[in-house]
């Protein structure tokens, strides 16, 4: 090995315990290339940053299987508690009985109680790089990344395979069309953190720059469809694809018409149900009426503005039905039920861009109570010393 050729055995095993030392400051993950079982620490050919790696290991081997006990144990008793079967008491189960038992009105999500496995809270250890005799598995194993390096590496070879594949075509007389492209609509590249996560490494922004630069390069080949699997990877979905693709499908009155309802359109104190019928003249019928049931402009811009935004005016007709609340929250309610029901009209392409819109976002927001002790939701009476 090139290392213990220039330094003696001695300064090998002092760096192997400098690497292991600064080891914690990435998120790491357990692995089975290396054991802690199958490796004796006894053995006189175990180097020294093997033995500081192996106790470290054991450590938290222990750690975990006492916190998964622990989650075990506070599962059946959520369950109990729930009146559930501890056997078929599922994930989604435990955060709905927490939220049910522990109330909370924290906006930050990750402020509020919650009871996850021991794998998702704690962060796992990084395997062994290296073997007893302290030869390093991976290639590039002195480059402090070696994870990230065979990234960029991978990207470069995957380069070279689609070049070769064009190659391949211009021998033959074919040229690439540019109707067959890889397509990334309605995604875009994992942030930093998120490649950091895979690699188990952290990176600085100009290595995450360097990333992008190199996998924008390889997405925009004529043939990176060849790869796509390699690159969609490192892509994420702009949308929830359950929340919007699955748009039912329109009933048939008796005259053929097309139509949908949206039932439960809230906004504050408003319920509504909304019926969109195609084809239509533009008509919009509210509660009987006609669109100047709303008085104030600002609220008929609202039931409008699905309708402008996806040139749907005059295409279709509107009947809505909304009770309780004010102007404001039933114009909301109608508006969301509008945009809700249109789906079934539109294009996946159009659906995406009302999602980033904000039409498709149900407005949870309320009016906050008062509070006992004080003036009203956050104002309180005035102090006075004397």
């Amino acid at each position: 090995m090139i290392l213990k050729r220039l330094f003696s055995p001695k300064t090998v095993d002092n760096i192997g315990r400098l690497l292991l030392r600064n080891a914690p400051l990435a998120p790491t993950r357990i692995s089975s290339q290396l054991s802690t079982e199958n490796i004796d620490t006894e053995d006189a050919n175990i180097s020294k940053a093997m033995k500081a790696y192996l106790a470290r290991a054991s450590e938290h081997e222990e750690f975990m299987k006492k916190e998964i006990q622990e989650y075990q144990i506070g599962k059946r008793h959520l369950a109990n508690m729930m009146g559930e079967d501890p056997e078929t008491f599922t994930q989604e189960d435990i955060d709905n009985a927490i939220a049910y038992l522990f109330p909370s009105g924290l906006y930050e999500k990750k402020a509020r109680p919650m009871m996850k496995p021991p794998e998702e809270v704690f962060p796992q250890r990084k395997a062994a790089e290296f073997d007893k005799t302290g030869r390093p598995f991976h290639f590039l194993f002195y480059t402090s990344r070696p994870n990230f390096y065979k990234l960029l590496y991978d990207v470069v070879e995957h380069i070279e395979v689609v070049n070769k594949f064009e190659d391949a075509m211009l021998k033959k007389g074919i040229q690439p069309d540019p109707n067959v492209t890889l397509d990334i609509s309605g995604f875009q590249w994992k942030d930093k953190t998120a490649v950091e996560s895979l690699l188990l490494e952290r990176l600085s922004d100009r290595d995450y720059e360097q990333f992008l630069n190199a996998i924008e390069a390889l997405r925009k080949h004529p043939y990176a469809y060849c790869v796509k699997d390699f690159i969609f990877k490192y892509l994420k979905p702009l949308m929830n694809p359950a929340s919007t693709s699955e748009a039912p499908k329109p009933n048939y009155d008796e005259d053929g018409r097309a139509y949908i309802t949206v039932y439960e359109c809230m906004r504050k104190n408003a319920r509504g149900n909304v019926t969109i019928r195609s084809p239509g003249t533009g008509k919009i019928s509210i509660n009987n009426k006609d669109i100047t049931y709303f008085e104030d402009v600002q609220s008929r811009e609202q039931i409008l503005f699905p309708l402008l935004f996806t040139n749907m005016v005059g295409r279709v007709d509107i009947e809505a039905e909304v009770e309780g609340g004010g102007y404001s929250g039933q114009a909301g309610a109608i508006r969301w039920g509008i945009a809700w029901g249109l789906r079934s009209f539109l294009d996946d392409e159009m659906v995406e861009k009302m999602r980033l819109a904000g039409l498709l976002t149900r407005d949870f927001r309320t009016r906050e109570r008062m509070k006992p002790g004080q003036q009203g939701a956050r104002r309180k009476f005035t102090w006075k010393k004397r």
